[in-house]
């Protein structure tokens, strides 16, 4: 039977979506305060320049290494827990029907429709019915550590040129100011659209992203004018 109207659901995107919000995200913002710290401490335009191409490349590495590691010890968590769930149906398997009826039980089933059900789906795939029903594991939400890294890491190289850019085009004696009003601009454009991604309220990812943004260049500013003043 084919569906009346197409659903298209926005759960699918959440992992790499994540990974790649959060990789673009740091490499703008990382970068310009990277680039208007060391601008602010007096330092010529190759100095700066070459501060943000390592940072980029640094903070490029270090987003892969983190998500592969992260989303790596989640899947490996995964695996354990679906080789324990093997586990116990092979020892109890009449035991696991019944807690698979409990759960239908608990969300709005009658016993006995339950217990037909949890029949049926054990007769089907006994491992996926319970990864999917008692673990709360599922093919949208698996964890991808390869994915997760090339995701971050791409992203972050992408973000960080912006600011790199701006620096290029910027007049010689205003990295600061243009870089920060540029890395504003630009977060809040990456805010608006990983909000729509999303399907959540754009607005509020714009203002969340700039906020923070807008602390950390500030932040940075101020300790590279101080560097520059005492060294």
């Amino acid at each position: 039977m084919q569906p009346r109207h197409p659903e298209h659901h926005l759960l699918s995107r959440a992992g790499w979506l994540r990974a790649a919000v959060l990789g673009a995200n740091d490499g703008i913002l990382s970068t310009a305060s990277l680039i208007v710290g060391v601008a602010a401490a007096d330092a010529d335009r190759s100095a700066v320049l070459i501060a943000g191409i390592a940072g980029m490349v640094a903070g490029a590495m270090s987003m892969a290494a983190g998500e592969y590691v992260s989303v790596s010890s989640q899947s490996d968590t995964e695996e354990a827990e679906l080789t324990r769930e093997r586990a116990e149906l092979a020892a109890d398997p009449e035991g696991e029907t019944q807690e698979l009826a409990e759960i239908y039980v608990k969300r709005g089933l009658d016993p006995v429709l339950a217990a037909e059900v949890a029949r049926q789906f054990m007769a089907a795939d006994a491992l996926e019915a319970h990864a999917r029903d008692e673990l709360g594991m599922n093919e949208i939400t698996a964890a991808r550590p390869v994915q997760a890294a090339f995701s971050s890491a791409a992203s972050f190289a992408v973000g960080a040129a912006l600011p790199l850019a701006t620096v290029l085009i910027a007049p010689p004696a205003s990295p600061p100011v243009t870089v920060s009003v540029a890395a504003l601009a630009f977060l809040a454009l990456l805010g608006v659209a990983g909000a729509k991604a999303g399907g959540s309220d754009p607005m509020k990812g714009a203002i969340r992203v700039t906020f923070w943004g807008a602390l950390a260049m500030g932040l940075t500013y101020a300790i590279g004018t101080l560097s520059g003043q005492v060294l």
